[in-house]
């Protein structure tokens, strides 16, 4: 790694603003994520009546929620031809070995909320550094195949920087154009999946991304991305075939 997590401040977050935004693709999304982040919020006249901005009033609400067991970082590229952040997990992982994934992971009783995990897990996994990140807001829960609560944190990153995998997680780091997921069509995938002592294919929605394939909780969190920021409707299915 290029630093430690120790090393890292998590004060001072930052919100891009809609307003703020030069491209048009990044600024509906960020709208978009926003009014879905502001929607969630319980009382949300508390802060039209303190005159909060709306900087603030994103941030309030990405600390109020409740913290689910996981988070993980929907990082994009802020530029003309925005990019999704991706790696393959490592090989030798107890869990989700080889899969594609967003960078994050499993709250510490220290992070305090759902943003600092996935912040505190994208610096360790690629060495992204918090003060390179604006925040958009959040997505729904997702659940993992384990029973696991992750909550996605969608967030804007600077071109260009240089990310590291942490080699004993990480095995490699690339990018899907965020456009192509938009128009792209998905490709049914097969895994074969034990269920209750029996073997069975299982086939599921994915997307081919630089020769990888993305599908199961990561591809359900893209393809709720896409619904929430551009209208784009996708059944996002497992359907069991071929018990044996």
């Amino acid at each position: 790694m290029l630093f430690t997590p120790e090393a890292v401040s998590f004060d001072n977050l930052s919100v891009a603003v809609p307003t703020f935004i030069r491209h048009p693709t990044l600024r509906q999304l960020a709208e978009r994520v926003q009014h879905e982040t502001l929607n969630a919020l319980t009382s949300p006249a508390m802060y039209e009546a303190n005159n909060a901005s709306h900087s603030s009033r994103v941030l309030d609400s990405l600390y109020q929620t409740p913290i689910a067991d996981a988070s993980i970082l929907v990082a994009i590229t802020h530029e003309r031809r925005p990019k999704l952040l991706l790696t393959r997990r490592a090989a030798h992982m107890n869990s989700h070995a080889g899969e594609v994934s967003c960078v994050g992971g499993k709250h510490d009783r220290g992070d305090g909320n759902n943003v600092v995990t996935a912040l505190r897990e994208a610096c360790e996994e690629t060495a992204l550094p918090p003060n390179k990140v604006q925040l958009l807001g959040q997505l729904p829960i997702q659940t993992s195949k384990s029973g696991m609560s992750v909550r996605p944190i969608v967030a804007l990153i600077a071109p260009g920087l240089v990310l590291v995998p942490e080699a004993g997680e990480i095995s490699r780091i690339f990018w899907a154009d965020l456009e192509s997921l938009v128009t792209q069509p998905t490709v049914e995938y097969e895994i074969e999946y034990k269920m209750q002592e029996q073997m069975a294919t299982i086939l599921t929605p994915s997307w081919q991304v630089d020769g990888e394939t993305v599908w199961g909780l990561t591809g359900r969190v893209i393809a709720n991305l896409l619904e929430t920021g551009f209208d784009r409707q996708l059944e996002w299915y497992y359907r069991v075939e071929n018990k044996r």
